[in-house]
């Protein structure tokens, strides 16, 4: 490697777009993204978000007007500050930083065509942690229910 190469990290025109809507002390939604653009980021979050919520995302610029539509839009400007006061992003790299880990971990690879099935598995973990009181044994019950009445078969 060049001494002045870097590894490339965050948003890279090699990477698919991934979003996550996080609440803080609660639960996680995450989908893939045909192109990250306002609209495309805005109609997840409209979906997703309560209008009374305060969103707190990164400077990206496709989420500028979000405060036009709910209480309160925060940002933090990363190329300065990651936390201010209580305004960060950090629950949403969590998830992405645990995500990241499985993938490159366990999986060591993931296709884009398979990608929303370990998004709904690494979600489904997120959400299912013990730092929001289910532990194994009541993690596995779910998992289990979810799968009653279905019926389980592949299909790329």
């Amino acid at each position: 490697m060049k001494p002045d190469a870097r590894k490339q990290t965050g948003r890279g025109s090699d990477k698919t777009p991934v979003v996550v809507l996080v609440q803080r002390d609660g639960i996680a939604r995450s989908a893939r993204l045909a192109n990250v653009t306002g609209d495309e980021l805005k109609g997840v979050i409209r979906r997703h978000v309560d209008r009374s919520a305060r969103i707190m995302t990164d400077s990206f610029p496709s989420y500028h007007g979000l405060d036009r539509e709910y209480a309160s839009h925060e940002s933090v400007n990363h190329m300065i500050e990651y936390v201010r006061g209580d305004v960060h992003t950090n629950t949403a790299e969590n998830f992405f930083s645990i995500l990241k880990r499985g993938i490159d971990g366990v999986y060591h690879h993931v296709s884009e065509v398979h990608l929303p099935r370990y998004l709904d598995e690494f979600t489904f973990r997120y959400n299912n942690r013990i730092g929001n009181g289910v532990d194994d044994a009541e993690r596995t019950r779910r998992a289990l229910l979810g799968a009653e009445g279905k019926r389980l078969r592949f299909d790329a």
